[in-house]
């Protein structure tokens, strides 16, 4: 088969698109777009707030919004296959009953999501939609696999952890791993976990396709600064990322380290617990929140850095890590998930046991200590691993490949 994609329409469907953190979605669409895919982007809702990166805003326009339609239009479509297929609205009525046992929202959650999935359905049929793929195991899954049953294209999703991994039973994700046409994780420790729960036989439709960057944002990495530590952070404010341990660890580094400083770039819920505790550690001028950047602030950050830093508790494969390393910035990162597979310690940065500030604090210091020029070929190490295995046009081939090999199962 040549690398040339066969002109398939793809309906994605997600959750909140876009969002400030899910960039990797909108850079795999362009990337499938520029293959020869027909992409239209279906979201439930968009995101709240204004979004900063204008690449955002523009993919906000070229989205699809579910919940737009309002209460009496997902009525309105839900009626329709009621009408049209009342055997496909008996299964899909089923499979909503099944989903929604033990799920968080139980049963009448799970009756938007069919009627979510209606509307998904009649729009697919009007835009003669192939095929529908998901990002997350989550709610677009459920919606994206209820309108597979009242009668619509077959579908396939996107795994990338945590959450699907924490919950997976309450995710119904044995089931929809086995009715999907194939599955993706993101690290092949995403596609063990996915293992966990298809059945046997499904492990042939359980794949690896990475997220990517696309090199050409990259192209003319920066050298290492020979000023004071400069170190980033990037995530979300959220448990999972671990920010928290990241300021006990700069708490540990206060006096030894004076010129040390650390940018946290992001924004989330956990913020006033993170402002409150680098005040009563009295790090205010070593700690500075940013709040979100756009993508080219975000690359402006790394090359002002001596290194990233990602103290992550639970992950699938930190996009941030990638950036920093197609930057030529070594990384520091926690020893979980799929992040073993990309950040090599000594090679292209540390890794250290999630949630142990002390081992973060002595990863942070040896990183201060080292000289620029060793750090330099640490980066550049990283810059080849990343580019090798993480170009967004790579990775997008290998999904379209999977899209076009993988058929139409029947409801």
């Amino acid at each position: 088969m040549t690398d040339r994609c066969p002109p398939l329409k793809i309906a994605y469907i997600l959750n909140t698109y876009p969002q400030p953190s899910h960039s990797f979605i909108r850079r795999e669409i362009r990337a499938l777009e520029a293959q020869g895919l027909s992409v239209h982007r279906m979201a439930m809702r968009s995101a709240d707030g204004d979004l900063p990166d204008p690449q955002d805003r523009a993919e906000a326009d070229r989205t699809e919004y579910v919940l737009a339609a309002g209460a009496l239009g997902l009525l309105v479509a839900l009626l329709t296959w009621i009408v049209k297929s009342p055997a496909g609205f008996l299964r899909g009525f089923g499979l909503a009953i099944q989903l929604s046992r033990g799920a968080r929202g139980g049963v009448l959650r799970h009756l938007i999501y069919l009627a979510e999935a209606a509307y998904v359905a009649n729009r697919c049929r009007d835009l003669q939609i192939d095929h529908c793929h998901a990002h997350f195991g989550t709610n677009s899954t459920s919606v994206a696999i209820l309108a597979h049953a009242l009668g619509g294209p077959s579908y396939s999703f996107t795994t990338h952890g945590p959450e699907e991994f924490d919950a997976p039973g309450a995710l119904s994700l044995g089931m929809k791993l086995d009715r999907a046409a194939f599955a993706v994780g993101v690290s092949q420790f995403g596609r063990s976990q996915l293992c966990r729960w298809a059945s046997f036989e499904s492990w042939p439709k359980l794949h690896v396709v990475h997220c990517g960057i696309e090199p050409e944002k990259f192209a003319h990495p920066l050298p290492i600064p020979k000023s004071p530590c400069h170190l980033v952070s990037i995530g979300r404010f959220v448990e999972q990322k671990g920010q928290m341990v990241l300021v006990q660890a700069m708490t540990q580094l206060r006096d030894s380290h004076p010129d040390l400083h650390l940018s946290l770039i992001g924004d989330g819920e956990m913020r006033p617990d993170l402002e409150r505790a680098i005040q009563e550690a009295g790090l205010q001028d070593r700690i500075t929140l940013t709040g979100w950047l756009t993508e080219a602030q975000v690359l402006e950050q790394l090359n002002r850095a001596n290194g990233l830093v990602m103290p992550s508790f639970a992950e699938g494969l930190p996009m941030v890590v990638m950036e920093a390393m197609a930057a030529a910035r070594p990384v520091i990162a926690t020893y979980i998930a799929g992040t073993p597979e990309l950040v090599k310690q000594g090679e292209t940065g540390w890794l250290v046991p999630a949630g142990d500030a002390g081992a973060l604090a002595d990863a942070m210091a040896e990183l201060a200590a080292t000289p620029a020029d060793r750090l330099q070929q640490m980066g550049q190490a990283g810059r080849v691993r990343v580019l090798e295995r993480h170009d967004t046009a790579k990775e997008a081939r290998k999904l379209a490949r999977l899209f076009a090999t993988s058929g139409v199962a029947d409801p």
